[in-house]
């Protein structure tokens, strides 16, 4: 027997407990709706028409378990999802690999979803100069289903859909509709069934010994508080002394510890420990665009008059950003917000120095301070998918599930819009 009927909503808590013990998912951000189909299609696969009874057998049977968490989990990427990010990587992996004597770089990709991220770092690798022995790549995924696609390398379209996709011609081989993936890179990367917070992760076949760069991004804004940080701390001991953490977007943010920014701030990439200002990497400012005919009206005290006319800037917008981002290394979060604040007033908004603000309120722990910059820099570029992303994240840890959704969805959009060539 089955049934197109939606669970009660007295199943969903359940389901919603098994998961987040499970796989740490906080329902608030992926809402309840969804839970509840992925029980609903467990129901009709099984032919069963009590959705407790499915709830049940996914607590005793680890394969059933297994299957309910693939009706959950997003697995969606593409090659070379944000360049810049791979650039870095690729470079910093170059220049340690070339140190004389050093062992093999070694990466770990968590979650991997299809393999897009792992396999583009080794076609990245590849072409930064690096020699197939010079580098490993772990990659790692709670789902089964992601992981055979991974294996598998071969693509559709979507997975192409960066506006440079010159890699495609060197790697791949079309067949049809799809494009298989060369055998010179596939065996670089070695795939493993793995959740970050089982207890006993890390494990075999991964081992013990930590990594030179870790790339674990958005994983982090769909875990339950708790649960994030447990995943926290097994990243704090995959990652090496001198190690890379890239993250999400919108997670560098939120992530506890002795971690500060590794590259500019379009690179989410972290690494350990303190370092004086005048060592910071410098900040990539963004393009200046027409400013608005009338200034966004500003919420927090500190900057209320942002937009007032002042004295002609002393410093360029360039020179703020990376002052700015050495003062956030140094965490020192005022000083830096103060000269971010005197530059907007004698200079004019401008959307990358409020997301700056924004990142800063919000490192500082202010989040409604944070969340009114994100908002001014939507007024100056409603096309900013980071603001939107962090606003997804912000609107979600208040509990506003529908509001998170929908900053998601927007996100999404732009960054479609973004990859098409």
């Amino acid at each position: 027997m089955t049934t197109s009927r939606l669970p009660e909503p007295a199943a969903v808590p359940a389901a919603e407990d098994l998961l987040g013990g499970w796989i740490g998912l906080d329902p608030t951000i992926v809402g309840s709706g969804s839970i509840a189909r992925a029980v609903q299609s467990r129901m009709e696969a099984l032919g069963i028409a009590d959705p407790a009874a499915v709830v049940s057998l996914a607590r005793r049977d680890t394969a059933e378990r297994d299957r309910l968490v693939e009706e959950v989990v997003v697995g969606e990427s593409w090659f070379f999802r944000d360049p810049q990010v791979f650039s870095f990587v690729c470079r910093a992996a170059a220049l340690r690999a070339a140190l004389p004597g050093r062992p093999p770089i070694r990466i770990l990709s968590a979650p991997c979803a299809g393999g897009e991220e792992p396999y583009s770092l080794a076609m990245g690798l590849l072409e930064a100069g690096l020699a197939a022995d010079r580098f490993t790549i772990d990659a790692i995924d709670v789902s089964h289903v992601a992981l055979e696609r991974a294996r598998r390398a071969r693509y559709t379209a979507n997975a192409f859909r960066n506006a440079d996709n010159s890699f495609h011609d060197r790697w791949f081989q079309r067949d049809g509709q799809l494009s298989t993936l060369d055998e010179s890179v596939r065996r670089l990367v070695r795939f493993s069934w793995a959740n970050l917070l089982d207890p006993s992760f890390p494990d075999e076949p991964l081992g013990t010994g930590t990594y030179d760069v870790v790339f674990c991004r958005n994983l982090l804004i769909y875990l339950s508080p708790e649960a994030r940080g447990r995943a926290e701390r097994v990243l704090d001991r995959l990652v090496a002394a001198d190690g890379l953490l890239v993250l999400g977007a919108a997670e560098p943010p939120i992530i506890r510890g002795d971690w500060l920014p590794a590259g500019d701030t379009s690179v989410f990439a972290l690494r350990r420990g303190i370092r004086s200002a005048d060592q910071a990497a410098p900040l990539r400012p963004a393009a200046r665009r027409p400013e608005p005919s009338s200034p966004p009206r500003v919420r927090e005290a500190a900057v209320a008059d942002a937009a007032a006319p002042g004295p002609a800037p002393a410093s360029s917008l360039d020179d703020v950003l990376r002052e700015a981002g050495a003062l956030a290394n140094a965490r020192q979060f005022a000083t830096a917000l103060e000269l971010c604040v005197a530059h907007t007033r004698a200079a004019g908004p401008d959307p990358q120095l409020f997301f700056l603000m924004g990142m800063l309120h919000q490192s500082a722990g202010d989040p409604d301070r944070a969340e009114g910059c994100f908002h001014k820099t939507l007024y100056l570029d409603a096309a900013h998918d980071e603001a939107l992303l962090a606003l997804a994240l912000l609107a979600a840890q208040r509990g506003d599930a529908l509001m998170a959704e929908k900053y998601r969805q927007s996100a999404a959009r732009i960054l479609s819009r973004k990859a098409s060539p």
